[in-house]
């Protein structure tokens, strides 16, 4: 016979809070944060914070039945152990990623597990890899100097004509 969890009524509103919570963000990066000291963590959370994200740790237990219940892909195997959920509003998941992966590697200790954005499942090796494409401000600001180029050749050529005239004028 399996072994059921018995979920209490505590549980059921503890539940009940963390999956309304959920529902605020339409992505989530998971990870495991065993091994960081309490610095590490503030400066971490307080970089999110300036993303309009969130790292909370989460009883394991509650997170997957939150997500059970609302009906979202989550692999099991990611919450097991010490588990932090960075929340994602909006299109910012590609940097909340990025800002994890450097946290990763500046602390060592940090372990990008995997992540859900949008309702679809990224493993470790896929969310890495998202992290490493331009973030959208990036791709905006490099569409943005291309759009340029051709209109500073035009007033540069329109000057250096301007200059010629008004040499050959003299």
């Amino acid at each position: 016979m399996a072994y059921e969890t018995k979920i209490t009524e505590g549980k059921k509103a503890d539940v009940k809070v963390l999956k309304e919570e959920f529902e605020k963000y339409n992505g989530y990066v998971f990870a495991d944060y065993r091994g960081l000291t309490v610095e590490e963590m503030k400066a971490l959370r307080k970089n999110l914070l300036a993303m309009d994200s969130t790292l909370r740790v989460i009883k394991n237990r509650y997170a997957k039945i939150a997500f059970k219940e609302m009906n979202t892909p989550i692999n099991e195997d990611d919450f097991k152990g010490p588990t932090a959920i960075a929340y994602v509003k909006g299109d910012r998941g590609n940097e909340i990623a990025k800002a994890l992966f450097k946290a990763q590697s500046d602390t060592g200790r940090l372990a990008v597990k995997s992540a859900l954005l949008d309702g679809e499942y990224f493993d470790k090796d896929k969310i890495e890899a998202y992290s490493k494409l331009p973030t959208r401000k990036e791709l905006i600001a490099s569409l943005m100097g291309t759009m340029k180029a051709p209109v500073q050749k035009l007033a540069a050529t329109l000057k250096a004509l301007e200059e010629k005239l008004s040499n050959t004028a003299a």
